[in-house]
């Protein structure tokens, strides 16, 4: 039986990879793996003018990433967004195993749907950090939702949305033609923005779970 270990660095990324999980992929067996402090320190760097994430970061990845592969896991799914160089790193260290960024699967989903692509995120290192993993020449305008993560923390899912909507309306007055939500704790929103905009939107969870099935190809 297939074993996926999942590493998040925000305690609300476990709960939309999970539902996704246990909806696209029942039998494959999960283990859950939460540091968050990563985003916490992440964070406090920023927020200290420090950019770029350093060795210590770098090797707090690989520690994380040797560890769900000595529980015997077959492929590693990161669930957070911001840590992109990491996790490349820890992936370049197992060629024979799927190790995967967040958003990878759902980047490649959203250019090969053509048009303008708009990218939400809320969290602010994400949205300075991902844009550079689209392919150069991608037509891409982003938008963060700002006050939504803050609103998920205080447990007013609500308001999330509905900043997160927001967001969707300023980009789609710029032209985007998809709705790509960067992280995995935003997947929550995209209902509530395709009923309102009619637009198709991508999610991280839902590209990433259908990534990993085809790389171990079950």
């Amino acid at each position: 039986m297939t074993r996926i270990a999942l590493i998040h660095a925000l305690a609300h990324s476990v709960e939309p990879i999970n539902q996704e999980m246990a909806s696209a992929w029942p039998e494959a067996v999960r283990m859950n793996l939460l540091d968050d402090s990563l985003s916490a320190d992440l964070a406090r760097r920023a927020s200290e003018g420090l950019t770029g994430l350093d060795a210590a970061m770098h090797q707090r990845f690989e520690t994380l990433a040797a560890y769900a592969e000595g529980t015997g896991a077959d492929g590693i799914l990161f669930t957070c967004s911001a840590f992109g160089p990491c996790i490349e790193a820890a992936a370049a260290c197992r060629p024979h195993m799927p190790v995967l960024k967040p958003n990878e699967a759902m980047v490649a989903d959203a250019v090969g749907a053509g048009g303008r692509i708009g990218l939400i995120a809320s969290f602010a290192p994400t949205l300075a950090s991902m844009p550079a993993e689209f392919p150069a020449g991608t037509d891409l305008v982003t938008q963060l939702a700002d006050g939504a993560m803050e609103a998920l923390n205080q447990g007013d899912g609500a308001l999330h949305d509905a900043l997160v909507l927001a967001a969707a309306r300023q980009l789609r007055s710029q032209g985007a033609g998809v709705i790509a939500l960067a992280q995995f704790s935003m997947a929550r929103a995209r209902d509530a923005v395709e009923q309102a905009l009619g637009m198709p939107v991508l999610t991280t969870p839902g590209s990433a779970v259908r990534a990993l099935r085809r790389r171990l190809g079950v």
